[in-house]
């Protein structure tokens, strides 16, 4: 057995008491909260929202919760997970925990808000339910480590599966050991490719960890049983997906001494976050020396090799592959595109005659020394000196600029005046249930 302890410290970490919770890591919290109901609605349109939408809408069944974009109807709560996970990370602007390897909220939240709003819980709940519930994933993230992500699993939905339950049983109100066979269920339901990256299958698989989650919490809280543990046990999860386990990382400063989620990044650029690094660096050395897009001869970013596997698509063919590709995003910052705005990212963009010449004179490098949230980029200039910025994604935020940051996103993405309701509904939380906050899916 390669993970023992996991499956107590899941369980003492799903029956925390709220007050134990601090305060920083509810505040994030509720700052993703808004950040994921931002882009849930602005995914709403893109065509895997209106596949999945169709197909939970067609299916029917008995009407529990809300579903982006499908306004007076609802579907049963497992049903809006699934289309609700997919449908927000349509546009792969949702938030990232690096040391998770994952996104937490589009897992997470959209399972929390299906069995909150089935069940009728606070608002104030449905915000704890879903911070232990992403610390929950983030903590198994940790514990299957790098090496399962290479292998090619995406833990947003491997170990988002497991957050997704602890959240919906602590929505449900399951006991200790309801949980225990909820959370040694969705073992055996667990699942997400990294082959699925470019295309519809990456939403897909976030919609996946969030049904999974509510199915798991549904079957147990009915008296379904499972095995004793289906995460840490012999023939579990972890020995089937790893060959080294990294538990002791994983719980060295368990909840509440520490919460992870603290460390939650946050997008402004609506593409892989794999790339912000490389963007960030890239703009500082635009706005510091005025490089006009002719003036580069050759620029070199230099990654942690993993991203090489992840967005480091060459000459991308459409919308979708331009948000995992250092090259066109490179060509975007030097030709003055906003990164930040998603309509950006159209399948007329990889034809674009002002972008295509730039991607043959840009090479990316993996280089081991660097963190996963670093990147180096040098610029050759023609005529004069080369030129060099680093930047790391994970330099703190002041809180003040984090929060106008989303903000702005959030106008950008949605218009001022819906940024300006959400951001008063995520600041009056508490005052809410979780069937008002349901409604502010669909405007």
């Amino acid at each position: 057995m390669l993970a023992p302890r996991t499956m107590d410290a899941l369980l003492d970490l799903a029956a925390l008491q709220g007050d134990a919770v601090p305060s920083p890591a509810r505040e994030m919290a509720r700052l993703s909260l808004f950040d994921w109901f931002v882009v849930a609605r602005a995914g709403a349109p893109e065509p895997v929202a209106n596949i999945i939408r169709d197909l939970v809408a067609e299916e029917g069944g008995k009407p529990a919760a809300s579903v982006v974009g499908l306004a007076g109807k609802k579907v049963p709560a497992r049903a809006a997970a699934l289309a609700n996970g997919t449908i927000s990370h349509a546009l792969d602007y949702d938030d990232t925990h690096f040391a998770h390897i994952g996104h937490p909220s589009v897992a997470i939240l959209p399972a929390t808000l299906a069995v909150g709003e089935e069940f009728d819980v606070s608002g104030a709940a449905v915000l704890d339910a879903f911070l232990i519930g992403a610390e929950a994933s983030i903590r198994v993230g940790i514990l299957l480590g790098r090496p399962h992500y290479d292998r090619g699993f995406h833990q947003t939905a491997t170990a988002g599966a497991f957050g997704a339950t602890v959240a919906a049983a602590r929505a449900m109100g399951l006991t200790r050991d309801q949980t225990r066979q909820a959370l040694s269920l969705v073992s055996t339901r667990a699942s997400g490719l990294k082959c699925q990256f470019g295309t519809m299958g990456k939403p897909y698989n976030a919609g996946l960890a969030a049904s999974n989650g509510v199915e798991a919490a549904a079957l147990a809280r009915r008296g379904f049983v499972s095995a004793d543990d289906g995460i840490g046990g012999g023939q579990g999860f972890i020995d089937a997906h790893v060959d080294i386990a990294f538990e002791e990382e994983a719980w060295a400063a368990p909840p509440p001494k520490a919460f992870l989620f603290e460390d939650v990044k946050h997008k402004l650029h609506a593409c892989c976050h794999g790339l912000h690094a490389a963007i960030e660096a890239l703009k500082a050395l635009k706005a510091r020396l005025s490089i006009e897009p002719d003036a580069v001869a050759a620029a070199t970013i230099r990654v942690n090799p993993r991203w090489l596997k992840v967005c480091a698509i060459e000459r991308p063919r459409t919308g979708l592959e331009a948000k995992f590709s250092y090259a066109m995003t490179a060509a975007m910052t030097l030709e003055g595109i906003d990164t930040a705005a998603d309509k950006a990212f159209d399948d007329a963009l990889c034809a674009n005659p002002r972008l295509t010449p730039i991607l043959p004179r840009v090479e990316v490098l993996g280089d081991a020394a660097l963190p996963d949230t670093a990147a180096v980029v040098r610029l050759d200039l023609r005529g004069r000196p080369p030129v060099e910025a680093a930047h790391d994604l994970m330099a703190r935020v002041a809180p003040d600029k984090l929060k106008l940051g989303l903000r702005a996103k959030a106008a950008a993405l949605l218009g001022q005046s819906a940024a300006v309701g959400l951001w008063r509904s995520a600041c009056d939380l508490d005052t809410l249930s979780a069937r008002e906050l349901a409604r502010l899916m669909n405007g």
